[in-house]
């Protein structure tokens, strides 16, 4: 998507299932759905994301995350990729 100029959180206490659209995010070139990792409560929203939607790109482990989760089933957790194997992720994708 490239820089991200916009973030609609999704509600505190909304129930997302895996796969589920949980909240939307936008570009200058383009919107875009994020989706759930795993099935459960958001328990909390990053609304610094909202105000400085750049940190997303600046800092995505750090300061750019954009919500949580608690888990209702934590086994789904169990076939998310780390953040190492995302970035060897993208690297065999852009070949």
């Amino acid at each position: 998507l490239g820089d991200i100029t916009f973030v609609e959180l999704p509600t505190v206490g909304k129930t997302v299932a895996k796969g589920q659209e949980a909240c939307s995010i936008e570009s200058a070139k383009a919107a875009a759905s994020i989706y759930a990792p795993a099935t459960g409560k958001v328990v909390e929203v990053n609304k610094a994301v909202e105000a400085a939607p750049e940190k997303i790109n600046e800092d995505p482990y750090g300061q750019g995350w954009i919500f949580k989760i608690a888990l209702a089933a934590p086994a789904e957790a169990s076939s998310l990729m780390t953040a190492a194997q995302y970035e060897a992720f993208l690297k065999e994708s852009a070949h």
